[in-house]
C-alpha cells in the first residue's frame, strides 16, 4: 500500500519524542525517538486507520497531497 498522506512531524518536549500526525485521518498519530521511527510508527497506524475505517464501513478519505503551507 502506497501512503500519499501529509504527515506534520514536530518534536514534543512535554512527550520527549517526536509526534508525527496525518491531518486527513483524524485521531491518526504516532511518537517515536527519532525522527525517521515516528515516521515508520505512523505508516502502520495509517494502515491500521485504514482497515479499522473499512472494517465498520466508514469511508477512507482519499489524499488530497499537500493541505498546509509554511
Amino acid at each position: 500500500m502506497k501512503i500519499r498522506y501529509e504527515l506534520i512531524i514536530y518534536w514534543s518536549d512535554e512527550d520527549q519524542a517526536f509526534i508525527a500526525e496525518v491531518p486527513e485521518l483524524p485521531g491518526c498519530a504516532a511518537d517515536g525517538e527519532t525522527y525517521q521511527a515516528a515516521v515508520q510508527n505512523v505508516e502502520v497506524v495509517i494502515q491500521e486507520w485504514i482497515e479499522t475505517a473499512q472494517r465498520l464501513g466508514r469511508t477512507v478519505p482519499e489524499s488530497k497531497g499537500r493541505l498546509l503551507f509554511a
